[in-house]
């Protein structure tokens, strides 16, 4: 049993919840469980070994010692919950809370990647507990603001109401003679755009700085003369980026990094708001920055008059560890050191 005892002998302190306290992150608050629950150390080291073949011991290990930044498969267990402490666990509930962060209290908190068995098989008998085929999600921010001219009970009426708005992607469909491409990335530093637009034809991309292995769009291989010393900070920040993916329900980003990313996008705007909405997305957590049935909404519900200069409605843009906006010094992201801009081939 060398890979239970490799496991155990290097099991690593949960990752702290960054901005735990901080308001403007990314998180969501559960109640229910106690100090001492399924997820304490004790516990697990006891518990979930036993799970676990030496195969898959291995994979978890070389997981959890890459931090994700090699790919690894996935560590298929029964979904049979585990009773520790006195309370229930899933187990991919019980990996998270031990390898990534001690203070996760609830399944729904977790999302798996799309890389992962688990979320192609929601209903599937069995369940990954690779801890870094998840990410956490982020939470609801507070309701639209008094300035908003959409109410939140108009926000959510059904779309059925609405002319109908198809987001469809052909490549997908059996009779598409080539895959087409659903969107283009575009990397800068500040005004200047740096390399050229890079396509993406896979479902997901990773867009990173430093990855020990994988294949994406690697920014540190972006030549530029005279880069600014904040520049140069701020791309040693980047590490392992992010993940962007394409998914049933729109475009989600996974922050991979050590640092906090910043994102906007028509569809995480205020409805008819006057001020731009950047959510704050902290390390190990994702967010759909790009919601389709939204965007069907606010095409039909947009105000001509509140657009300030030129509007895409299909782009999204991310500032690695640097935000902008209303509540930063930096006002427009041309002011940030590094940032992406996601261009979607949604009706394009």
């Amino acid at each position: 049993m060398l890979g239970m005892w490799r496991l155990v002998a290097n099991l690593r302190a949960p990752e702290a919840a960054p901005g735990s306290r901080d308001f403007g992150s990314c998180h969501l608050a559960f109640r229910g469980l106690g100090q001492r629950d399924a997820g304490s150390p004790e516990a697990g080291q006891e518990a979930m070994p036993r799970t676990l073949k030496e195969k898959a011991l291995d994979t978890l290990l070389e997981a959890v010692e890459s931090k994700g930044g090699l790919p690894s498969d996935c560590v298929l267990v029964s979904r049979t919950e585990l009773r520790l402490g006195g309370h229930a666990a899933s187990p991919q509930l019980l990996v998270c809370k031990l390898y990534r962060w001690s203070d996760l209290q609830h399944p729904a908190q977790l999302k798996p990647l799309c890389e992962c068995k688990s979320f192609w098989g929601p209903d599937s008998p069995t369940v990954c507990c690779n801890p870094y085929h998840y990410s956490r999600l982020c939470g609801p921010e507070s309701p639209p603001p008094p300035y908003s001219r959409l109410s939140p009970n108009e926000e959510h009426k059904p779309l059925a109401r609405l002319p109908a708005c198809v987001f469809a992607d052909a490549s997908m469909s059996p009779d598409a003679p080539k895959q087409r491409h659903w969107c283009n990335v575009a990397y800068w530093e500040h005004r200047t755009r740096v390399g050229r637009l890079y396509t993406v034809y896979e479902h997901s991309v990773s867009i990173f700085y430093d990855l020990p292995q994988g294949t994406g769009f690697c920014l540190g291989q972006l030549n530029l003369e005279h880069r600014s010393s904040t520049v140069q900070r701020t791309r040693g920040k980047i590490g392992y980026g992010i993940l962007l993916s394409k998914e049933p329900d729109g475009v989600w980003a996974y922050n991979r990094s050590e640092h906090p990313i910043f994102v906007n996008s028509p569809t995480l705007d205020a409805p008819n708001g006057r001020s731009l909405v950047v959510r704050k997305v902290m390390p190990g957590f994702s967010i759909k920055v790009f919601d389709y049935e939204r965007s069907c909404l606010l095409r039909y519900t947009a105000e001509a008059e509140l657009l300030d200069g030129p509007y895409d409605p299909n782009s999204v843009r991310i500032s690695f560890a640097k935000g902008w906006g209303p509540c930063y010094s930096r006002q427009f992201i041309t002011s940030c050191p590094c940032w992406l801009e996601i261009l979607l081939n949604n009706h394009r």
